[in-house]
């Protein structure tokens, strides 16, 4: 394979500039609604950043934890919190991760039923509306784009497996990740659902990470514990996210290696179906009214001259 075509993933150095070109060249192509709503993102995080900084991480996490102590008390606390669940799977909400870690706050380990359960109806509820509600514009959209025809052949061919590899990888995040696979027409729900369930450990990994930390986030619990036990619980949190962070590191190196090294796909149509993954932007397909140039051609694509070029 030629040396454009080359594995990247190894070189950390080389998708943080290839992001931020991508990111640079689709700004420029926004509509002015589409810059305002990028730039009071920004806002956002920089006053929720904020906020964490003059609140102080100590008088959140005892929020958290009380927020979780209290629901775990109501009758039906669980549905509170599943109700979150739900809505976090959902673009452009955010919260997935920390909605699932909450039921490791409040249930302990126990919580771990609710929250793959959850996930699981939450992802499959974004997959089926996606499909019915704009299923002629995903499908008007992925004609004119050649990487994303690439991508949905590789994985017609490879079927479950790869559906599985790239379900497990931790890019893009969770609630676009439902729409991804929603916008590839190869993939079935049964298979969605299948590989939904792969990222069962992930989440039994933050459900863990939770209820170490509840112990850590509670004042009074913590007041008593000896500085052995504090150590062991920080201990566990910090392996935990190190291993929830180097395991989807190599997930996304297996993907990348797999598609790229499918004896029976051509070479050109790897390429274009890796590009895909790695230049998905979070709702593409859902959010061309944002952008200055309705229709493109496949040459367009081609060329680099399509906003959406995927």
């Amino acid at each position: 394979m030629s040396q454009s075509t080359s594995p990247w993933y190894s070189r950390p150095d080389l998708l943080i500039q290839n992001g931020i070109k991508i990111l640079f060249k689709r700004y420029r192509a926004l509509k002015p609604l589409g810059k305002a709503f990028i730039w009071a993102t920004i806002v956002f995080y920089i006053a929720l950043t904020t906020f964490f900084i003059v609140v102080t991480p100590a008088r959140i996490f005892q929020w958290l934890y009380d927020l979780a102590h209290n629901l775990s008390k109501l009758p039906f606390g669980w549905v509170a919190l599943g109700g979150i669940i739900l809505v976090a799977s959902c673009p452009p909400f955010i919260g997935h991760t920390t909605a699932v870690t909450l039921c490791g706050f409040a249930y302990g380990m126990k919580g771990f039923p609710l929250a793959a359960a959850c996930s699981s109806l939450g992802s499959a509820l974004v997959f089926v509306s996606c499909r019915l509600l704009f299923s002629k514009r995903l499908r008007r959209w992925s004609s004119a784009n050649t990487k994303w025809q690439a991508l949905e052949s590789v994985i017609r061919a490879k079927g479950l497996p790869l559906i599985i590899l790239v379900r497990m990888c931790p890019f893009p995040p969770w609630m676009w990740s439902n729409v991804l696979f929603s916008s590839i027409e190869a993939v079935a729900l049964w298979q969605f659902v299948v590989a939904t369930m792969f990222i069962y450990p992930k989440l039994l990994l933050h459900v863990f990470i939770g209820s170490r930390a509840a112990a850590l986030a509670d004042g009074e619990q913590r007041s008593h514990m000896d500085t052995q036990t504090k150590i062991m619980n920080a201990a566990f949190i910090t392996v935990g996210i190190l291993v929830g962070i180097c395991s989807g590191w190599f997930v996304y190196q297996a993907m990348q290696k797999h598609i790229r090294e499918m004896g029976d796909i051509p070479d050109e149509t790897e390429r274009l179906a890796a590009d895909a993954l790695e230049d998905v932007e979070e709702g593409a397909p859902l959010l061309r009214s944002f952008s200055p140039t309705p229709e493109t051609n496949t040459a367009d694509s081609q060329r680099g001259n399509n906003p959406y070029t995927l």
